[in-house]
């Protein structure tokens, strides 16, 4: 019986990536870079702003952009329309609200950025715990947020699933020795996820239910 499902954010609950792709874009115009597309920056994301800086800029000039790009990030967040939930997600934590079973985020996104999402789209009271990159011990795809969450929430590894869209996701669950349902609504192609042998592969978050009835 599941009684914790843990979340990534990004590609997984939510769409952010207009407000991510404005704000590096701002940042590699004021540093004098190129703008990239859209799908590039959102195929980049999933590391921590760290990793996307230095994808971008180089690990030099990451310290400098991002003194750029956090500040024009906690704006564009919060901007009309830039970001959303993705199908079927309120659904899914009304229904897991329902059953009694925890609820968690594990994202390597700054905390600061993840309250802001999780306040703009009114989803804070859902959840039983949130844990950052910047207030963990390992980022993803090591094992330690999952780990840390379980411990936190008293719930035992055979009792908990979690739940991510991209490779580094299905990585962490599998080191954590986690149950891993992949979504395939995020950065990752359903292709990509399947190649990676999750232990269960879903279109759209509402399908959790399915499994977990």
């Amino acid at each position: 019986m599941i009684k914790l499902v843990i979340f990534d954010l990004d590609g997984t609950l939510v769409n952010a990536y207009a407000a991510v792709a404005e704000s590096v874009n701002h940042t590699l115009k004021t540093l004098g870079f190129k703008a990239r597309s859209h799908r590039e920056i959102r195929e980049s994301v999933g590391g921590g702003d760290h990793k996307l800086m230095v994808h971008f800029v180089g690990e030099e000039l990451a310290p400098k952009a991002l003194l750029l790009y956090r500040p024009h990030h906690a704006r564009a967040l919060q901007g009309k329309g830039m970001v959303k939930l993705l199908p079927g997600t309120l659904e899914t934590l009304k229904f897991l609200k329902a059953r009694g079973i925890k609820i968690a985020i594990a994202s390597n996104r700054p905390t600061r950025f993840t309250r802001i999402i999780l306040r703009v789209l009114k989803i804070t009271p859902f959840f039983d715990m949130v844990l950052c990159q910047d207030k963990a011990p390992k980022p993803k795809p090591y094992p330690d947020m999952l780990w840390a969450i379980g411990k936190r929430l008293k719930v035992e590894k055979a009792e908990t699933m979690y739940v991510g869209d991209m490779d580094i996701d299905i990585d962490c669950g599998r080191r954590a020795r986690i149950r891993t349902v992949a979504v395939a609504t995020g950065s990752c192609s359903k292709k990509a996820l399947k190649a990676l042998k999750p232990w269960a592969l879903i279109d759209k978050i509402n399908r959790l239910k399915s499994i977990l009835t």
